[in-house]
């Protein structure tokens, strides 16, 4: 038998997830949904089931699912070049760092790399090479995810994740989020870097408060330390910016991009603005797969269509229907809505994160629960104002049925 939407053999959930649990590490546990193809804003199960994709690959899929723009630059550049290494350059990835740099609006030099966490570790590397050996502290928020190499856990504040494979190769002092006043007490001259997250994704979509990277950039400067934003959740239009930090109105010395960068192919970017775009020296580092000509054919799409089509005005409109649609319904378990464009956390008043994304799941829509009492809202930026309004208008029964779901218990 095959099913019509992908001309493929028809293979239901269950033995998918049964073949999943048989042959794949049991770190992401059995995920309950197999997905098989989507359009736009939506995608289908194997199953046939529809979605309305409200989490977007964790904040990646910019343009959603099959974009012809997307579509066409990978299947033009993979019919070309599919791969050079660091070895050769191609200008792909001249045009896509040249890019990038005049969206930042400051100088500066990029280095590419394939994930997050990638990313990450190479704006340690370069903190560590451009501050040299005095100065060995770094300072990073509780409830702060930076990914989960070695480098990049060190720097994630979230215990039960780092602890069981500490120790970790240099000393981080861990501050709450948003308490300038303890930022400051941290940051003293054997401090080499500060990272932050202009909003917490991971910990729940937690918005810095106002003046708050204003006050890290002064505390780094008074004390000699680099100041590093974390924007991979946040970068390329998430929060109706190209960057969270041009809001703020500081300017970072280092800045890690993934995620959105590539619509779904997977691609990072330190980027050293400044002086610091030329702080490691030839062999410092590298990466085999770092500035793919495939990777990087997409991440030009990408921007490019964003500029074309507004999106970044679309994910500031779109975001504002979600919030106060989201704020207007009145419900025990939520407590509120917060975050900015398309970048949203609902806030609950109890831990049933799990069953509102269950709920969610069998009313057709696809969240996340980032948190046991918050629900991450990042869909893509294509998005329009039916589909949003469509989830703010199926919430309550999401929400009664999550009440359901979770039990006198919660």
């Amino acid at each position: 038998m095959t099913t019509a939407a992908t001309g493929t053999a028809a293979t239901g959930t269950a033995e998918l997830q049964a073949r999943y649990a048989a042959a794949l590490m049991p770190n992401y546990g059995v995920p309950p949904v197999a997905l098989a193809r989507g359009q736009g804003c939506v995608v289908w199960d194997v199953d046939g089931k529809e979605y309305l994709d409200l989490i977007g690959g964790i904040a990646v899929s910019a343009l959603g699912h099959a974009h012809p723009a997307l579509v066409a630059a990978v299947s033009e550049q993979a019919a070309k070049l599919a791969h050079s290494s660091n070895l050769f350059l191609h200008e792909g990835q001249v045009l896509l760092a040249e890019k990038l740099i005049g969206l930042l609006g400051h100088e500066g030099k990029v280095f590419f790399a394939n994930s997050g966490t990638e990313a990450n570790e190479a704006a340690v590397k370069l903190v560590r090479r451009q501050q040299g050996q005095a100065r060995t502290v770094f300072v990073a928020a509780e409830h702060g995810f930076h990914g989960r190499s070695m480098g990049s856990l060190s720097l994630t504040g979230k215990e039960s994740i780092r602890a069981p494979f500490a120790p970790f190769g240099f000393e981080v002092r861990f501050v709450p989020f948003g308490d300038a006043g303890a930022l400051a007490a941290a940051v003293t001259q054997e401090c080499a870097a500060v990272f932050l997250e202009p909003c917490l994704g991971e910990g729940g979509v937690v918005p810095a408060p106002p003046g708050y990277l204003a006050a890290a950039r002064a505390a780094c400067d008074a004390n000699g330390a680099m100041l590093v934003l974390d924007e991979i959740q946040s970068g390329i239009g998430r929060t109706g910016s190209w960057f969270a930090f041009q809001d703020a109105g500081v300017v970072p010395d280092v800045i890690t991009l993934a995620k959105g960068l590539g619509g779904g192919l997977p691609i990072g970017a330190c980027i050293g603005i400044g002086e610091y775009g030329s702080s490691f020296a030839k062999g410092d580092h590298g990466s085999t797969f770092g500035g793919n000509p495939i990777a990087c054919a997409a991440a030009l799409a990408v921007l490019e269509t964003i500029e074309k089509d507004g999106l970044l005005a679309n994910a500031t409109e779109a975001g504002a229907l979600l919030a106060e649609g989201i704020g207007s319904v009145s419900h025990e378990l939520i407590a509120g809505v917060r975050g900015s464009a398309l970048w949203l956390a609902i806030a609950l008043n109890s831990a049933v994160a799990a069953s509102v994304e269950a709920a969610a799941r069998q009313a057709g829509f696809l969240v996340n629960a980032v948190q046991p009492d918050a629900v991450r809202i990042a869909p893509p930026l294509i998005i329009n104002a039916a589909q949003a309004e469509s989830f703010v208008a199926a919430l309550p029964g999401i929400m009664a049925r999550a009440a359901e779901l979770s039990g006198p218990e919660e």
